[in-house]
């Protein structure tokens, strides 16, 4: 045949002498008929023949074609060839057909599903090619394909199908998800929308580390029935249930094809948890999981499989870093900031060699007089893009990714550089110092001792004018290098603070061994402070707070330290602050983070009068 491997070519060779008139002469109109010796042939063949004339009606066929038919040969006769077959059910096919019978195609091969009249279907391959002679018309043959048929749809379903829970596979999965979000599928009815929840199995791996692989395939298999069940019923009062599939692992699917929004998919998800929350009986083993589902819902129009994928990825992950054993809805805004952020993490290293950051300082105030004492340096990225950034949106990304040594030393450098330019500036001020945030991983990462030496003696600053900040969790407990570290430095002359103090878990003794020199509360502790005592309805004070921030100070100051209050915004507070004995203040009461001119401005002035 032509065009495909399945079955024999027609014999049209075999029935050319037999191919006569004479039927045309006896009843006009009736086309040819097979005649001769080797219409005995034609009768008798093993393959399914009809002759067919040019109006495309049946004038011969053999028993062999009756037969898959369910009739008799003869009783085919002047009965329509095309509705025999189904060559009228698409266009394409129908089209090609009438070429053929009309002289202008020189084959049509197609595959087509008959029903027998006992009631079973039968597939077939119908081949239809013109007779040597043009005007007898075409000879139409057919094929039975039905057991090759069948062997194909059996492997299949092995291809599309999960061996160990039965369920559609990856490829399946994504078969059906492609075929959902053609326009035709959803145009011509429904909803328009698609829905879907994205599964995987808290702990999985362990069971299968623990008990094997045999009992960790038991309890997939286990997980799908459930889940079948759920899709099952869920779809009781629809068209179709949910597509439940394998993906991998142990991750699971369940598609919802013309979703009726977020609610049922919500449902849905709770139904499946709820489903999975009953231990396991698996043949003496007892086993109990949980799930994280990530849940989509949107229009499909505009939806991608890969898309549609891509956000319920997200989702799982977001449902697995909020605690697990639980559903998570697809949020736009969520994802835009996670967005966001690759994109940030992404061009970091870059942007440093480009020189998109800059410094701004916030003063530290004197408690007692509200002179400048010094400035603690603040980077900010000025992001071509997001615009300018505070150090919450970057920083964690530059210590993940390593960046935050190479951007560190810019700072050091920068802010060191500035402070001697104040001093240069104002010769007849005394020079302020400057304040450095450095992380943990500077530590470890590089050589800090010879970084902060090098920049010390490029700058020409003096050791004692530069403080680093570091926080309170990377301080306490250190030993080894960091500590070494620490030493080193405040042995050169820098001054070390620990930043954000009273926001971990602090060995107070454990201070009289740090080589630290300056503690800075944390703004929680000075919130409790932002009260007007003058003015009529104020809110009384909590006395606890200021006991423990006074012990906290006095502490500090009987191990030799100073003491800086951070986040300070009235006077009131700045009043309380300086009355228990706090030595410095920083906030927006003095000043927010401001660039280096305006500090200029600030050296041989009171910083802020609201604090005298």
């Amino acid at each position: 045949m032509s065009g495909t491997s399945e079955g024999p070519a027609p014999a049209a060779d075999l029935v050319q002498p037999a191919v006569t008139e004479s039927s045309a002469e006896a009843s006009p109109g009736a086309g040819p008929r097979v005649d001769g010796p080797l219409g005995s042939a034609f009768s008798a063949s093993p393959l399914a023949m009809a002759v067919v004339n040019r109006d495309g009606l049946v004038v011969s066929a053999n028993d062999t074609f009756g037969a898959l038919l369910g009739k008799g040969g003869a009783a085919l006769s002047g009965l329509v060839a095309a509705d025999l077959v189904d060559l009228r059910s698409d266009a394409r096919t129908w089209h090609a057909y009438r070429e053929v019978l009309r002289g202008r195609q020189a084959k049509l091969s197609r595959t087509r599903r008959v029903k027998h009249p006992d009631g079973h279907s039968l597939w077939v391959q119908v081949t239809a090619a013109p007779l040597p002679d043009a005007e007898h018309g075409v000879l139409l043959s057919l094929t039975d394909i039905s057991d090759r048929r069948e062997l194909q749809a059996r492997l299949r379903h092995l291809e599309m199908h999960d061996p160990v829970t039965r369920l559609p596979n990856r490829t399946l999965f994504f078969e059906r998800l492609s075929a959902a979000l053609e326009a035709e599928s959803y145009e011509q009815g429904g909803t328009g929308r698609i829905g879907l929840c994205y599964l995987d199995l808290d702990g999985f791996k362990a069971v299968n580390d623990t008990l094997g692989h045999r009992v960790g395939d038991r309890l997939l298999a286990a997980v799908a029935e459930r889940l079948t069940r759920c899709a099952e019923e869920t779809g009781q009062a629809r068209a179709t249930a949910p597509l439940v599939a394998r993906l991998g692992g142990d991750e699971f699917a369940l598609l919802v094809e013309d979703s009726t929004g977020t609610d049922q998919l919500a449902d849905l998800a709770e139904s499946v948890l709820k489903a999975l929350q009953a231990p396991f009986d698996l043949s003496g083993q007892r086993l109990s999981l949980s799930a994280s589902i990530g849940v989509v819902e949107r229009q499909a129009a505009g939806t991608t499989a890969t898309g549609l994928m891509q956000a319920a990825d997200t989702t799982l992950y977001w449902a697995k870093a909020d605690g697990k054993s639980r559903w998570t809805l697809f949020d736009p805004e969520r994802n835009a900031h996670r967005m966001t952020r690759q994109a940030l993490a992404s061009t970091l290293r870059p942007a440093i060699e480009r020189g998109e950051f800059t410094l701004e300082y916030q003063p530290l105030v004197g408690m007692e007089n509200g002179r400048l004492r010094g400035v603690e340096a603040l980077v900010r990225w000025s992001h071509p893009q997001f615009g300018l950034l505070t150090p919450n949106r970057f920083i964690g990304l530059a210590e993940e990714d390593g960046s935050i040594v190479q951007l560190g030393r810019w700072v050091l450098v920068t802010a060191c550089r500035q402070a001697r330019r104040w001093q240069l500036d104002h010769p007849d001020e005394p020079p302020i110092f400057v304040s450095v945030n450095v992380a943990v991983r500077q530590v470890w990462d590089s050589d800090l001792v010879a970084d902060v030496a090098e920049v010390l003696a490029e700058t020409g600053l003096a050791p004692h004018l530069l403080q680093l900040e570091l926080t309170e969790s990377a301080v306490m407990g250190s030993a080894g290098r960091p500590l070494q570290t620490l030493q080193a430095l405040s042995d050169m002359g820098v001054h070390i603070a620990i930043d954000d103090f009273g926001t971990g878990y602090s060995n107070l003794a454990y201070l009289s061994r740090l080589p630290v020199s300056v503690l800075k509360l944390d703004g929680s502790f000075v919130r409790g402070f932002q009260y007007e005592s003058d003015k009529e309805g104020a809110v009384a004070p909590n006395p606890a707070d200021e006991v423990v921030v006074e012990a906290m100070i006095q502490l500090a100051h009987r191990l030799g330290l100073s003491v800086t209050a951070e986040c300070v915004e009235t006077s009131a507070q700045a009043s309380r602050l300086r009355r228990i004995g706090c030595d410095t203040g920083q906030g927006w009461l003095y000043s927010r983070p401001v660039a280096p001119d305006r500090i200029s401005e600030l050296l041989g002035t009171r910083a802020c009068n609201q604090a005298s």
